[in-house]
């Protein structure tokens, strides 16, 4: 009977393993990018009934942030190439983002392999339907960077 306990705990064990990572709640999201100027997700959403988002970036490369950084920038989809163009001139000291740019809804710091951002952001201005998208504002990133972003009811 013991046996079957053991066999029946690493068939568990593996199962889980085998499992993708969920965030604690439907308000929280995390998304990956790497030294291959990828995130590892095209879409993301939440539902209407979250007041705040805490999202999460992970590097999970190995180059430093004045190489190959990473963030996560948050804007209506028409916005996102002019607030990258625009940040071009900002620098990594200022995540390649215009100071105070009102089309920037969200943003996590530029960062380097191995670390990782968050950002909490209200969404009571965001609405179900709109056409937001995320990206990364490093330069010449925003092109490969990107995805949608939606709230959905």
């Amino acid at each position: 009977m013991k046996k079957t306990h053991y066999l029946a705990g690493i068939v568990l064990m593996s199962a889980t393993a085998a499992m993708p990572a969920f965030a604690a709640d439907e308000c929280t999201l995390e998304i990956n990018s790497n030294d291959a100027m990828q995130f590892d997700q095209k879409e993301m959403s939440v539902p209407a009934s979250c007041e705040e988002v805490t999202l999460t970036l992970h590097h999970t490369g190995t180059l430093a942030k004045n190489v190959m950084g990473h963030n996560w920038v948050l804007s209506t989809t028409e916005n996102m190439q002019p607030i990258a163009t625009d940040g071009m001139s900002a620098g990594v000291d200022h995540d390649y983002l215009k100071a105070d740019d009102e089309r920037v809804l969200a943003h996590t710091d530029v960062i380097g392999g191995g670390e990782s951002s968050s950002v909490t952001f209200s969404t009571a201005d965001l609405k179900a339907g709109d056409d937001y998208s995320f990206f990364c504002s490093f330069p010449g990133h925003v092109s490969i960077m990107n995805g949608k972003f939606s709230i959905t009811e």
